[in-house]
């Protein structure tokens, strides 16, 4: 491997640490401009200012915010999270009871998504890339309103499915997949229709290609000119398009999982948002985050070594031009 190389395999690995930097600013910066702090809440206006102070000094909050960041930030490269303000218990731990669950709940709305999408693609190839208003229209609609018509049609109205998602203590959401299913479905529905808008113009420009002109011209069959000749361009955008994915529905668990009552740690993250538990939300924050930007890294590697015939396929960024 030559020296040039090797600055290009290494560039997108620098860009991610740049960036996780950013990151961990912006998430100290919104946690601290959240109106009042754990040492005001705690004593809900029943303590003396100086209660209150000393209170704030024996949390630590009294120090300089660049201080704190510091701190913080230099806990996050040694692996520690800190301690939640509430309890006292490491922020760790308190993840390692909860990211199970939320785990599991991701990974089944990604594959209920990447089902729904190349369903929805491979109608829109079907038709010569025309069409996909509905999926539009889809992805505008709030997170909030598919949970709602889900749980009224499949749990009200059919019976279907429990209106619930609570968990036995200790109990795996394996073990009833049923508990899965509308808190997957509220974050895989929304996600199926902003894949499918941004792969759409990917597609609608490889189809524009004229090697798949030609093939569609010889009349080879629709199956093998999209395996052949479609789907290698679509590799890199789609790569692209899962790992944002992946980091917006671990944002989109805060609101499934409390509508639900789904014990995740997007649940975590809303109860420490009530009391102000800035190493919790921090890290609850955070976690978006650094699976968007590991899964941004993994998709620009492997898009670099994807290639395919006439050059390198359309990127995401293809898609505005033609949705």
């Amino acid at each position: 491997m030559t020296l040039r190389t090797a600055g290009r395999a290494l560039r997108p690995a620098g860009r991610a640490a740049a960036l996780a930097v950013a990151a961990t600013a912006v998430v100290f910066t919104a946690t601290e401009l959240l109106p009042g702090d754990a040492g005001e809440l705690r004593t809900a206006g029943r303590a003396s200012d100086e209660d209150v102070a000393a209170g704030r000094e024996r949390l630590g909050l009294d120090r300089p915010a660049a201080v704190r960041y510091l701190d913080w930030l230099s806990g996050l490269i040694r692996g520690d999270l800190g301690h939640s303000l509430a309890g006292g218990k490491p922020v760790a731990t308190l993840f390692a009871e909860r990211l199970p669950a939320t785990v599991v709940l991701v990974a089944a709305a990604l594959a209920v998504t990447a089902l729904l999408t190349a369903t929805a693609l491979t109608v829109a190839y079907l038709r010569g890339g025309r069409g996909g208003s509905a999926a539009t229209g889809l992805a505008a609609v709030p997170q909030p309103v598919h949970a709602a018509v889900l749980g009224a049609v499949l749990a009200g109205l059919l019976g279907w499915l429990p209106p619930v998602s609570l968990l036995p203590p200790g109990g795996s959401p394996l073990a009833d997949p049923r508990l899965l299913a509308l808190p997957a479905l509220t974050l895989a529905l929304p996600s199926a229709a902003f894949a499918t808008v941004l792969l759409r113009g990917a597609l609608a420009d490889t189809l524009r290609r004229p090697h798949v002109a030609d093939a569609r011209l010889r009349g080879l069959p629709a199956p093998l000119v999209l395996h052949r000749h479609v789907l290698p361009f679509l590799y890199a955008p789609a790569l692209q398009v899962t790992a944002l994915l992946a980091g917006g529905l671990v944002a989109g668990t805060a609101l499934a999982e409390t509508l639900f009552g789904y014990p995740g740690t997007g649940q975590l993250l809303v109860s420490a948002v009530a009391v102000r538990d800035v190493p919790v939300i921090q890290a609850a924050a955070l976690l978006p985050a650094a699976v968007l930007l590991l899964g941004m890294l993994l998709a620009d590697l492997a898009a670099r070594r994807t290639t395919v015939p006439g050059g390198p396929g359309p990127s995401v960024a293809t898609a505005g031009r033609t949705v």
